[in-house]
This record gives C-alpha cells, structure tokens and sequence, in this order.
C-alpha cells in the first residue's frame, strides 16, 4: 500500500510543468501558422488577384485541362473558346496561375 502511494506521489506533475505545457502548445500553434495557414493564405489571394486580373482574349488553362481563349466574362464565370465556334461557360475558381505559364509556352511555340 505504501508503495502505490510513493509512485502516485513521483508520477504527480511538478508544480512549473503545467506552464511549460501551455508554452509548449501556444509554441505549436505559432508554427502551424507560420509555416502552414500563413503561406496557404497568401497563396489564395494570389490566385484571386491572377483570377480578377484576366481579361477577354487571354489564354487559360481550365482544373481540367482544358485549353482555350476568354470571350466572355460574366459575375462569376468565363466563356472560353476551345475551338472555332466551340464556346464552354466555366467557373472563375477552375482557372488556376499555371495558365499564365501555358500561355507563354504557347505563344514560343507559335
């Protein structure tokens, strides 16, 4: 029985270690955020500004592959031209940065 007691005692927690338990967890928060939530952000609203930014005639690249040129801009969607006379409406989130790349390729390929 005295035993049970003398091991319960040397498991209990030392009185500073719930402080350094607190720094420990608010220390982790901050490097989530700095190295996960932070850039994630800045990364979106460079896609937004990307995204606001493309105007009718531009060449894009669709989430799907999709290759085409911007005839139409309407609140919330482009129409593209994959082909002559072949229009598609798509949804201005399924156009991602990496079509501003594609475009210049394309063009030093014509």
């Amino acid at each position: 029985m005295i035993t049970n007691f003398v091991l319960l005692q040397e498991a209990a927690p030392a009185a500073g270690s719930g402080m350094m338990n607190i720094v420990m967890i608010v220390a982790l928060i901050a490097i989530f955020y700095f190295f996960m939530i932070r850039p994630q952000q800045k990364r979106q609203k460079e896609i937004r500004k990307f995204r606001e930014s493309l105007t009718v005639g531009d060449r894009v690249i669709t989430a799907g592959g999709i290759y085409g040129k911007i005839r139409g801009i309407k609140d919330n969607a482009f129409i593209i031209e994959i082909a002559d006379n072949v229009k598609i409406t798509i949804d201005k989130g399924s156009v991602y940065p990496s079509a501003a790349e594609a475009q210049v390729e394309n063009q030093e390929a014509k």
